[in-house]
């Protein structure tokens, strides 16, 4: 029998939730407990209704801490929700729902099932940090190669294990300091994916990488195939002192980990991460780092009330405000400059004033339509003499700008994002080295 923990409210008449509870013990479950989410219509002032099992109200703790906690104490293998609207609404039911997958257990009721991730462990005795996103472009690659850099200078001797939509059929192990234009151009000549994010990884943070793909991605972030855990175990074998997953779009790596760092753009909807089954990847996380926070971009002035929602669910403490500054990889300075970029026109402006006064170069054309063939194309063809192509290794970089630039005699240094804070308050350094700290605890318990 199914071990079940059965969700109960005060609209419907004790004696019908009694029948129905009865009704799932003759359908297999082993009901363990019930927890009554709220709803009086139907019971005197404080009851708490005979329903042939032991009901636990929702207290003081509300609603996510409550059915937490049973949770917690019961043990179920799945959750059957019996109450309905208006006690649990559409937007109360998933967050219902988040802390549900998040302890692994399934959630249920008369025509819905949702399943948690299936995720294979982390490898013994290997401390394992995932960098996991919103969604698309929000910066998981930059946070995760900080991350990389950070363990690296303390002798962690880290491997990332970065899953993207254009990833290699099989594992692919790019050494720590052996990526290069030429092999770029090698693995875009022959049909590959030359801008996979594994492949950023390695250039930008220097340590070992090892590219993975995914397809599809489900409601709380479960990829439909995915050949992570193999690129996991391939890690593994190399028994690197901390083990860098790098989630995909809005995906989540199949394999657990020991701490979670959640991306999310400053754009990023609220909803995101508090309706649907965003708070799913709250629950997963231990830091979040808002990024491309100076960005002024739609969605921007809500700025203020996603970082506020953000630290009443992680703690002021592990939230970090950030933005991205554009970082060349090799010195241009005194050269004139064509940058191609995936930001947008407003943001690449900013960038393109940013790498001058930073970096002393002089931009004499740029590009924000990087994951854009044909404009990039068009953009690159009209544009004036320039003796270095910048650009991040995104998109169409190797196969269209690279590719163009070096047939015009141009040199390509590649840029990295690299974040910077924009508020007061938590240091990044201090965030991740504290992240990575609490990995290495977690992952050595294990």
């Amino acid at each position: 029998m199914t071990r079940t923990l059965v969700l109960v409210d005060g609209e419907h008449y004790p004696p019908v939730t009694r029948d129905a509870i009865a009704a799932a013990r003759a359908r297999g479950r082993d009901v363990v407990g019930a927890v009554l989410v709220g709803g009086i219509e139907k019971l005197a002032a404080g009851e708490v209704p005979d329903l042939g099992v032991a009901v636990r109200p929702i207290g003081a703790e509300g609603l996510e801490g409550g059915l937490a906690a049973a949770l917690d104490d019961l043990r179920p293998e799945t959750v059957l929700d019996l109450s309905d609207e208006p006690v649990l609404g559409y937007r109360e039911r998933m967050r219902v729902a988040a802390v549900v997958l998040a302890r692994g257990v399934i959630y249920e009721g008369p025509d819905f099932r949702l399943e948690p991730p299936r995720e294979e462990p982390a490898p013994a005795g290997v401390p394992t940090l995932a960098v996991i996103g919103t969604g698309k472009r929000t910066g998981k690659t930059a946070i995760g190669g900080e991350v990389a850099r950070r363990a690296a200078t303390v002798g962690l001797d880290p491997i990332v294990v970065a899953m993207g939509r254009g990833g290699p059929p099989e594992p692919q192990v790019v050494e720590a300091g052996s990526m290069s234009l030429e092999r770029l151009f090698e693995l875009a000549r022959s049909g590959r994916h030359a801008a996979s994010d594994y492949l950023e990884d390695a250039l930008t943070s220097g340590v070992t990488t090892i590219g993975a793909r995914r397809a599809g991605g489900g409601l709380a972030g479960a990829p439909y195939v995915s050949n992570v855990p193999a690129a996991v175990r391939l890690a593994a074998e190399r028994r690197p002192g901390l083990l860098v997953l790098e989630g995909s779009g809005a995906a989540l790596p199949p394999v657990t980990w020991d701490v979670g760092i959640l991306v999310v753009p400053a754009h990023c909807p609220l909803e995101y991460v508090s309706g649907y089954l965003g708070p799913y990847r709250l629950l997963r996380a231990d830091l979040a780092v808002v990024t491309m926070a100076g960005n002024p971009v739609p969605g921007f002035e809500d700025l203020s009330a996603l970082t506020s929602h953000l630290r009443r669910a992680l703690g002021d403490a592990q939230v970090v405000i950030t933005d991205f500054v554009p970082t060349p990889l090799a010195d241009v300075r005194g050269r004139d400059a064509f940058l191609a970029t995936t930001a947008s026109g407003v943001v690449a402006a900013r960038q393109v004033q940013y790498v001058e006064a930073e970096h002393g170069c002089r931009v004499v054309g740029w590009s924000a339509r990087l994951a854009d063939r044909a404009g990039l194309a068009e953009d690159l063809d009209a544009a004036p003499g320039y003796e270095v192509l910048l650009t991040e290794l995104k998109a169409a970089a190797v196969d269209v700008a690279c590719e163009r630039a070096v047939a015009r005699g141009a040199d390509v240094v590649f840029v990295d994002n690299r974040a910077v804070v924009t508020e007061g308050g938590t240091d990044l350094a201090t965030a991740l080295d504290g992240a990575i700290e609490l990995a290495t605890t977690r992952g050595s318990a294990r």
